[in-house]
């Protein structure tokens, strides 16, 4: 049976319980009898990254917050994961997450950020995100060699901080996100991490079965961009439901969110006039997802849209000049590399198109880099908080 899937029902749900619950809420939800509110704990800050692309748009944004953050910290060794309490990715999105949250074999503490652009950069022979980009073909090439060489065999469980991860599973037709909660929950639910890996990078139409690491569930999955194309929304709600590990976190205003897209990078590199290939159609529609996702978020946090949610997205990065650019070196690595990080610094520059309460979108008034630096500090200013408390 051929699979199917309706991403605007998917998409349709999420907004209905971030409307629900926080949007119209005639009242915000109580503080858990057991705690009193004066221990409110700040707010908790959230990494999400898109499905699309390669992610190496994303980790130069992350690069660039990370050396923020060490410049206010005065601490040269601080990463990402020590900024952030729970990470979403989906596709190399996903991968990017892992690659930020998990401890590397023998023990070593997860990648910085700039540790994770330099692997994803020397790891890619083409700049293009589409059928699952390089990452898909160098698992389909390899055996999940990049998977397996940066995670050997830890398991969702070893995450220092909670991930969630989605994929689209063939067997029940519906999406799948692994979760380091669920994982923590029950063994069924634990998966090795290149496992994880290799399923949201799963190519269109080239399916790829893994299993739990007792063997007791078994996911059939195609790519993250099928099932969830921006994993913010999922991350919300895991976080504002999920009263065991964010117990104090009640409402919008206890979050800190920053959401990532990976810009247009796949459809830049093959433009033609033959009709759209089903790839180019979930391209298409993740896209979608993607952006309604954004405009839900940025109406359930109504006035807090600008100091508790920050959205990065890249606009128009696909001119014919830089296609060109990259066909002309597309023999080369070290060349292909260099284009791809011209996007990146173009990207921070940029200022990308934002969701307003009741008031539709528009361009945004700060530039990429001025919304990172922006975070940069409230980061700080959370860090700081706990660290003093």
């Amino acid at each position: 049976m051929e699979p199917t899937w309706d991403v605007d029902k998917l998409s349709y749900e999420i907004f209905s319980i971030l409307e629900s619950k926080f949007l119209f809420s005639p009242s915000p939800p109580a503080t858990p009898a057991n705690l009193p509110a004066s221990g409110r704990a700040g707010r908790v800050p959230i990494l999400s990254i898109d499905a699309a692309g390669d992610a190496i748009l994303a980790a130069a944004c992350l690069s660039r917050l990370e050396d923020s953050l060490r410049k206010r910290s005065g601490d040269a060794s601080a990463r990402i994961s020590d900024f952030f309490d729970i990470a979403a990715g989906s596709g190399a999105g996903g991968f990017l997450a892992a690659l930020l949250f998990t401890r590397r074999p023998g023990g070593a503490p997860p990648l910085s950020a700039g540790d994770a652009l330099r692997l994803l950069a020397s790891s890619r022979g083409k700049i293009s995100g589409r059928r699952g980009g390089v990452l898909g073909r160098l698992f389909r090439r390899s055996g999940g060699g990049i998977f397996k060489r940066s995670f050997g065999d830890a398991t969702l469980r070893d995450s220092i901080k909670p991930v969630l991860i989605p994929c689209f599973d063939l067997k029940t037709g519906a999406a799948f996100t692994f979760s380091r909660a669920d994982a923590a929950e029950a063994a069924g639910f634990d998966f090795r991490m290149r496992d994880v890996c290799a399923a949201t990078c799963a190519a269109w139409g080239k399916r790829v079965g893994v299993r739990s690491v007792d063997g007791r569930t078994r996911i059939d999955a195609l790519g993250g961009a099928v099932a969830m194309a921006n994993p913010a929304a999922a991350a919300v709600t895991h976080v504002l439901n999920n009263g065991i590990e964010f117990p104090l976190a009640t409402g919008v205003e206890d979050l800190l969110v920053v959401s990532i897209g990976g810009g247009e990078v796949g459809n830049a590199l093959s433009q033609s006039v033959a009709p759209p290939s089903p790839a180019d159609l979930v391209e298409i529609a993740g896209k979608g997802d993607a952006d309604m996702i954004d405009q839900s978020l940025a109406m359930a946090f109504g006035h807090r849209r600008t100091s508790n949610y920050v959205r990065i997205q890249a606009n128009n990065l696909l001119s014919p000049t830089r296609i060109l650019k990259w066909k002309g070196n597309k023999k080369s690595k070290e060349s292909a590399a260099g284009v791809v990080m011209e996007m990146a610094e173009e990207v921070l520059a940029q200022r990308n198109i934002e969701s307003i309460l009741f008031r539709g979108r528009k361009v945004s008034e700060q530039t990429n880099a001025e919304k990172l630096d922006f975070f940069s500090e409230e980061l700080f200013k959370e860090h700081q908080r706990r660290m003093n408390n």
